[in-house]
């Protein structure tokens, strides 16, 4: 953290430290249940990228009336696969809520990695078994190493596999988790992976599905992440035919490939999305209904999961400029 013109400004290492997961968990489910706080559909514009392909940029807004407001943007390249440049990038900035001055400028990557993990986490404390003890994680970018951590945090997994179309980049993603004391071992037979997990998550730029819906077990919760567009799709029909369908929002997830291949082909209509994020941690929504039921939970971003985060960084910093004096 460092600061410029009475602006601080935070880097990936210290949102990093400001968000720990059972943390953010809370502030999230906060968040969704705060009259306060609002967030306007997002803006996506797509942009000409490099050798005719489409790239995106994306504003995500959100506030907390009198408090806070904040602002993601994000690129979306996806030529960037397999070079040294993320195909996601993204910024944060934060302003005070009461006088509309800029305060701070975030580390977006970091900060989307953190909430969206997070997320999936949170959702899956409603919609997976209680006992799921074999996580499954599809997909080798920046985020698979969160997931993997987040939906390990407090469950007593017996093994935690990690596939990727490259095994050199799945190896990778296992020894970053090893590093942080967590262990897993990677999978090169993805249907059979799919076949025995009891949780999944999916984090990938696939444009075909990847998830069978034939293979998943009854009880089975699939966490489907990487899908932000129309053109992307991590889970086929059949996934979503048999599962009790969840999502962050709906206006967001209406616009990603799982649910728009699903709504063309007439599998799904909007009704069958059961409830959003928001409904199940205010207990609208109970969240999974029977023990052999198939769950999907569909994330497409969360603004106010990013002002949540944003929001524990601020106060991170508050906390060490304001030491809390002893108690008399």
């Amino acid at each position: 953290m460092r600061e410029a013109e009475g602006v601080e400004i935070f880097d990936a290492a210290a949102v990093r430290a400001a968000t720990p997961w059972p943390a953010l968990m809370e502030a999230i489910a906060d968040a969704l249940a705060e009259s306060r706080a609002s967030a306007p559909e997002r803006h996506v514009h797509p942009l000409p990228g490099p050798a005719g392909s489409e790239s995106s940029l994306v504003m995500m807004p959100a506030w907390r009336a009198g408090d806070v407001i904040g602002v993601k943007v994000v690129t979306y390249f996806p030529t960037n696969a397999g070079t040294a440049v993320p195909t996601v990038n993204a910024g944060y900035l934060l302003f005070d809520g009461r006088s509309g001055r800029l305060t701070a400028a975030l580390d977006g990557d970091e900060l989307t990695i953190r909430r969206t993990a997070a997320m999936s986490a949170l959702a899956a404390r409603y919609l997976a078994r209680p006992d799921a003890r074999r996580l499954l994680v599809v997909g080798t970018g920046q985020l698979a190493p969160a997931l993997a951590q987040a939906h390990a945090h407090g469950r007593d997994l017996v093994s935690l596999e990690v596939w990727g179309r490259s095994p050199g980049r799945a190896r990778a993603v296992v020894d970053i988790l090893a590093a942080e004391g967590v262990s897993a071992a990677t999978v090169e037979d993805l249907d059979a992976a799919v076949a025995h997990a009891d949780l999944i998550s999916c984090a990938t730029g696939a444009t075909e599905p990847l998830v069978a819906g034939r293979l998943l077990r009854p009880g089975t919760h699939l966490d489907l992440v990487g899908s932000f567009r129309p053109d992307m799709r991590e889970a086929d029909d059949e996934a979503v035919c048999r599962a009790a369908l969840f999502v962050d929002t709906r206006a967001g997830a209406l616009h990603s490939g799982d649910l728009v291949g699903p709504l063309a082909s007439g599998v799904l209509d909007e009704g069958g999305i059961l409830a959003d994020l928001a409904d199940l941690v205010t207990g609208r929504h109970p969240g999974r209904g029977a023990p052999g039921q198939v769950t999907i939970f569909k994330s497409a971003g969360l603004a106010l999961a990013d002002l949540a985060a944003a929001r524990l960084v601020r106060e991170a910093l508050e906390r060490r400029e304001s030491p809390s004096r002893s108690r008399p």
